[in-house]
């Protein structure tokens, strides 16, 4: 999750990692630091604390070897967060009451506070905005958050200012009661009017600031919605509804059928001529949280709120003819 990225949880997870043909005979120290990421040292420290083990559970030997089709499970250690400070930062409030606020997240905005984004966060706006009264359930890290959205997407995020609301909001979030569309510009023509990728999603083997369709039978379920607004020459304008919440779910899966959201330079959508032509109209990729629906953890009340495209976005598709 990155102010992105996965790795920002600060709670211990852990990732399985196979060797293929190509790793037979490579040290396992030298083959986990390839696959994880992380520097040489840091793989050592992960063997030598007794945090990988191989497919019968036993610790593994730094010195020893991998063999083509060995499984290592690695428990990865906390990240240490930042403590998260109450800073004066505008925000865009779409909804506010006793129990929730809803807010439309600019552009660019870091959630919460995560290693290298400690600062300028929607967490510490917030804390500003509303002192001690959002919920404690995420922790001194994420008060309030019940789900979040990328930094270069835009769009509508709501916190709960309770434990009961929190409780409320992320059991909608479990059985899909809460919904989240979004409006996305993608590269290519989408060829059906209406269609679903269901693709489980699971960390990159190689990149961990990336995420990707996952090997057969692991990740987690992942299914999208979507549905064609308009198809401008070489692009496609949609809408996306997301019936389960991974992280960079609607990037990664637009991109596996072969349309990345356009300005997203992790998953493909990035340096097309049309950005490379307007380069100002781009701060991130083209995916706004335009539209959620939920019931308030209260009254019952089922309420549906909206937020307008960016301006950005709007040139953007101006531009297109869209």
């Amino acid at each position: 999750m990155t102010g992105d990225d996965f790795r920002d949880d600060p709670f211990p997870g852990t990732e399985t990692v196979r060797a293929g043909d190509g790793d037979a005979g490579v040290r396992i120290d030298v083959f986990l630091s390839e696959r994880l990421g992380v520097t040489r040292s840091s793989a050592q420290k992960l063997i030598a604390d007794g945090a990988v083990v191989n497919g019968s559970g036993e610790p593994v030997k730094k010195n020893g070897k991998a063999a083509p089709g060995d499984a290592f499970l690695v428990t990865l250690p906390p990240v240490a967060p930042p403590d998260a400070e109450p800073e004066d930062i505008p925000l865009d409030v779409v909804y506010e009451d006793g129990d929730l606020i809803v807010v439309n997240k600019p552009q660019g905005m870091v959630v919460h506070p995560a290693p290298g984004h400690e600062r300028g966060t929607l967490v510490s706006a917030l804390l500003f905005r509303c002192g001690d009264s959002l919920s404690g359930i995420g922790g001194v890290m994420r008060p309030g958050i019940v789900h979040r959205i990328d930094r270069d997407t835009s769009g509508l995020i709501c916190a709960a200012k309770c434990d009961a609301a929190h409780l409320s909001l992320s059991e909608q979030l479990r059985d899909h009661s809460m919904f989240r569309v979004y409006r996305a510009i993608t590269v290519g023509r989408l060829p059906e009017d209406e269609g679903t990728v269901d693709a489980p999603i699971e960390r990159h083997r190689t990149d961990r600031k990336k995420m990707a369709i996952a090997r057969a039978g692991e990740g987690r379920d992942a299914v999208t919605h979507y549905s064609v607004i308009a198809r401008p020459d070489g692009f496609t304008y949609a809408s996306v509804r997301l019936e389960t919440g991974r992280t960079h779910q609607i990037r990664v899966h637009m991109a596996s059928i072969g349309h990345p959201v356009l300005g997203d330079h992790v998953y493909g959508g990035g340096s097309t001529p049309f950005e490379k032509r307007h380069p100002a109209l781009f701060h991130g990729q083209c995916l706004h949280a335009a539209e959620l629906e939920l019931t308030h953890p209260r009254t019952g009340e089922r309420m549906r709120f909206e937020a307008p495209l960016p301006d950005n976005f709007k040139k953007i598709l101006e531009l297109l003819g869209a």
